[in-house]
This record gives C-alpha cells, sequence and structure tokens, in this order.
C-alpha cells in the first residue's frame, strides 16, 4: 500500500550538495521526521576550505539526529558540548526552545577523505517545543544490532522488533539501517504510525515497483510495507506517531508561526547564544528579497 513516491531535490550548502527529501510539497512530515537530508557520498581533498564547514546557527523545536556511514564531523553548541561523530554512532540535539552549533569538517581537512550520512530533524511535540536546550552523543553500543537472512539492520533510535535504542526521543518513533544483501526481505512495523523508507544505496522493490538510490517510499498507516533488494542496498526506514501541523522557517520548526518569527528577530538581533567553543563567526538570517517597485505606485 503505497501512498507516495518522493525523489530527492539536490541542494547546494556552499562546498557540497546534499540530497533533500523531506520536507515536500505533498509531504511535509512522516510521523515526526520533519527533515530528511542525504549527505554526500563526497570526497573531500586534504586542505578543504573553511567556507565548506556549516559555521554556527540556530534551531528552535525539534532534535537534530545525525547518523554517518563515512566520513567525521565534529559538533560544537551552545550548551558547551564538542563531539566528534563517526559511523554508526548518533549525535542528538535537543534545540528546545534555542539552541546554535556548528558542524565542521577538521579531519578530512587535515586527511581528506568521504563523507557520507543522513541528517533528519524530528520535530518535538507541542508540551516539549520550549524545553531546555540539551545534546547527547550515543555509540555503536547504544544502537541494537539485528542480523538475519542477508539482513543486517542498526535501530538508529526508537522502538521495533522488540528492540529499544538507548537514544532518548521525546515521541514515539523508530529510526532504523538496514543493510540489505541481493534477495533480502524486510518488513515495516505494521502498527498504524506514518512510515517510509528511503533508498541511500542500490535498488529495492515494493508494492511492485523499483526503488533506486535517492527516492524515499512512503506506506499507507496500517497496512503491510515489504521490501525486497534487487540488489546490495542500503535503506534507512523511518516512521512514528504524526505530530499534527509544523511550520519551517530556515532552521526554525514549531507550531506557532509567531514562535518562528520570535526566533528570526532573536537571531537577527544577536540574542541567541553562539557555540561555546566555536563562537568567532554565524550564519546571518537569510533575508527574503524584496519585491519589484511597482511601476504604477
Amino acid at each position: 500500500m503505497l501512498e507516495l513516491v518522493i525523489e530527492q531535490r539536490r541542494k547546494s550548502l556552499g562546498g557540497f550538495e546534499v540530497g533533500r527529501v523531506l520536507p515536500f510539497a505533498r509531504r511535509r512530515m512522516v510521523g515526526p521526521f520533519v527533515f530528511f537530508d542525504h549527505m554526500g557520498p563526497v570526497d573531500f581533498q586534504p586542505g578543504l576550505p573553511r567556507d565548506v564547514d556549516v559555521r554556527p546557527h540556530p534551531h528552535i523545536g525539534l532534535s537534530t539526529v545525525t547518523y554517518l556511514f563515512e566520513g567525521e564531523i565534529m559538533h560544537r553548541d551552545s550548551v558547551g558540548s564538542e563531539q566528534a561523530i563517526r559511523p554508526g554512532e548518533v549525535n542528538w540535539m535537543t534545540a528546545g526552545r534555542g539552541i546554535t552549533h556548528s558542524e565542521r569538517f577538521e579531519r578530512a581537512r587535515m586527511e581528506g577523505g568521504r563523507l557520507h550520512g543522513i541528517q533528519a530533524w524530528v520535530a518535538l511535540p507541542v508540551a516539549d517545543e520550549e524545553t531546555d536546550p540539551a545534546f547527547s552523543h550515543y555509540g555503536t553500543g547504544d544502537l541494537p544490532v539485528f542480523e538475519e537472512g542477508g539482513v543486517r539492520g542498526r535501530l538508529v533510535a526508537g522502538e521495533a522488533f522488540g528492540a529499544r535504542a538507548g537514544v532518548r526521543t521525546h515521541s514515539p518513533l523508530f529510526y532504523i539501517h538496514w543493510d540489505l544483501a541481493p534477495g533480502a526481505r524486510v518488513e515495516l512495523p505494521a502498527d498504524g504510525w506514518e512510515r517510509a523508507v528511503y533508498v541511500v544505496a542500490g535498488s529495492v522493490e515494493a508494492e511492485g515497483q523499483r526503488f533506486d538510490a535517492g527516492r524515499m517510499a512512503v506506506f499507507v498507516p496500517g497496512h503491510p510495507a515489504v521490501l525486497t533488494a534487487s540488489t546490495h542496498s542500503i535503506v534507512m526506514a523511518v516512521g512514528g506517531e504524526p505530530l499534527g501541523q509544523r511550520f519551517i522557517d530556515w532552521n526554525f520548526v514549531s507550531s506557532s508561526k509567531e514562535r518562528i518569527e520570535q526566533a528570526k528577530a532573536d537571531w537577527r538581533a544577536g540574542r541567541m547564544k553562539l557555540p561555546d567553543l566555536d563562537s568567532g563567526d554565524f550564519i546571518p538570517l537569510p533575508e527574503m528579497p524584496k519585491p519589484p517597485p511597482n511601476p504604477m505606485s
């Protein structure tokens, strides 16, 4: 029971491109997942320019979830965190009422190397949108791994198949990394949640359709959703309870447009604290272009 297929759209982050999947015009969220970027794969050379880094910037009303297949990113934030993330680990940053952070490619700058991963945002329930900002790092030992019948899986966050990841979440969800051998078969949890899979590499079949890398398949809630790998494939599965409408403007997510406008004003005025260990620069608030003058006025 397939609801929708979303093709990634290429977006430049200045120094490299990502494949943006969510939000999409016809599907703003899947469960609480409100943003989904496929980073890379991109090969960096030693001496990488600093303008490739993601400079300090703000968030409200969400948790950012960073997960890598290859490479390393150094995270620093305004609650004092400094933490590198490596493949198979999770950096989970809860913005709540407001946080700022940077993501820098310091190891690649020294040594070169490949970056490949997923950056997702999970919206917070209304009751938690103004919670205190926080950051947690989870190692591979916090993420359950299962292997059977050509399927190797890692539960990145939430609960699925009787397992629970060590990652603290604010609403019921699952986030799974599957590595599938050709012919391997997997089934998504069918508990009434919104669910989708994104093909990172390879190709899978579902509902008589083939899905190659760069496509997300969104399934109808409550119905069986079965995937079969046509080739060796890497697939990310996401799902969870819907949280209701959310507004997104730049890096801000909220159930209230007014709250987003306040966050924009705070960032523009310099009222949001920069990361303790990375306060030398920042990304300015993007300003909307002014409309052309009305020749009739």
